[in-house]
Order: structure tokens, then sequence, then C-alpha cells
């Protein structure tokens, strides 16, 4: 049998491709067990809700959407492993510090996602300082970027778990 993590890591990849290629859109939970059942792969409730909440799924208008970073197109995808830690700085703020240099390169893919609960940028050499409009939208946004951006999105969720 297969390590959780593996199989967590395969029930992941396959909530991207469903929620990537469904037609019309998934709507909700039980939509999205049964198309996982259909593909062979076992998941409860719970399993599916973590695995959404931690990739950054968004539930838009009635369906579940991948945030604007999945796209291969989109800049954002480049900034994956520049970001080297997430702080919670105040009520309203993230603080990411990025690889030197880099501050600038991911507050631009940032802001090209047009992530809703992000009021504004601003970047230094090696940071990125994250306005949002209250501390709900700050750890909506805490849990989108942590699983993305960072280089191990399970570090970073247990690091703010720990933060409270």
């Amino acid at each position: 049998m297969p390590p959780k993590r593996e199989i967590q890591e395969r029930r992941r990849e396959a909530i991207r491709n469903i929620l990537m290629t469904s037609d019309p859109p998934i709507q909700d939970q039980k939509e999205l067990l049964a198309r996982l059942k259909e593909m062979g792969i076992y998941a409860t409730q719970s399993n599916v809700s973590r695995d959404l909440s931690e990739m950054g799924v968004l539930r838009i208008t009635g369906h579940y959407e991948l945030p604007s970073w999945f796209d291969e197109d989109s800049p954002f995808r480049r900034t994956k492993g520049l970001v080297v830690k997430m702080l919670k700085v105040e009520q309203t703020q993230l603080l990411l510090t990025t690889q030197p240099g880099a501050g600038g390169f991911v507050a631009e893919a940032l802001e090209a996602t047009r992530l809703q609960d992000v009021l504004a940028t601003h970047a230094g050499y090696s940071s990125v300082l994250v306005f949002t409009e209250n501390i709900v939208f700050r750890d909506v946004v805490w849990q989108h970027l942590s699983y993305y951006l960072t280089e191990d999105g399970e570090k970073a969720q247990e690091a703010a778990k720990a933060e409270g």
C-alpha cells in the first residue's frame, strides 16, 4: 500500500484534473466524491474538504474553481520556490520573504492573479507586503498562498496552526 502522502498527492492531482476539465463545473463535494470514486480513488468528505481548502480552491457563484495560478499560462506559476517564508504581521497584512531580488516579481505576479481578497501589495528587494481588508480575508489569502507558494504547503499550514 502506498504511503499516506503519496495517496494524498494522487487524490489532489485527480481533484485538480476534475476541476480543470469538468463541464459543467463541480458544484458540491458530493459530486466531486462521486467523480473520484469513478476514477477508483477512495476519499472521505473530510479528505476532500481538507484538500480543497489546502489547495486554495475557491467556491465562486455556486461552483468550485481553481485559483488563476493553476492556469499553465499564469505568470504566478513561475513564482513557485521564490517565496521562502510567510508571516502574518498585522490583522490585515502578510509578509512574504522571497529569494534575493524576487520581491518585485512575486508582487507583480500576485497582483496579476486578481485574487479578490488582496487589496494591494508593496514589494521590496526580497519581500512582499500583502494588504487585505480584514483578518478574515488575510487568513483566506494565507491559506491560498501557503499551499501554493511555499516549497512545502503542508509545513506552512502547520506553521500557521502553531502561530494560532
